[in-house]
């Protein structure tokens, strides 16, 4: 059984799940989201994320400050990757590896994927979040 904070943290993160982007308005509004997105990844076992940027650096980046803000200590090579066009980058925490492809389409966000073996209620894809929520 879900206590009422898992709920409303599941709560937060399924309004990001929509084909409209929401923006956050206010400090507070971040925060929260911080908190929900951090919760739920404690309570997982794995994650994917998905990124949708404009190139790979800002794709790298951003994947860069998601991990470190939950706690992943990553050290990823991104030497080689200099893709100056829409990218979409797709990161397994349980691999430990990256895939990325050209992206054609308008969204700029970030996409996890939840997996839990022992909480199911938490499983499920969630966001576009903002690029920069843990800058």
């Amino acid at each position: 059984m879900m206590n009422e904070k898992i709920k409303q943290a599941l709560s937060l993160l399924k309004s990001y799940s929509c084909l409209q982007l929401k923006t956050i308005k206010s400090e507070q509004e971040k925060q929260e989201l911080e908190s929900s997105i951090k919760l739920i990844v404690s309570l997982s076992d794995n994650q994917n994320f998905g990124i949708c940027a404009s190139n790979s650096h800002e794709a790298f980046n951003t994947l860069k400050n998601y991990l470190k803000a939950l706690g992943y200590k990553e050290n990823i090579d991104t030497e080689k990757v200099t893709e100056n066009k829409p990218v979409y980058l797709k990161f397994s925490t349980e691999r430990k590896s990256y895939h990325l492809s050209d992206y054609s389409g308008d969204y700029r966000g970030v996409l996890i994927t939840i997996f839990a073996d022992f909480n199911e209620e938490i499983i499920g894809t969630y966001g576009h979040f903002p690029l920069n929520l843990f800058n």
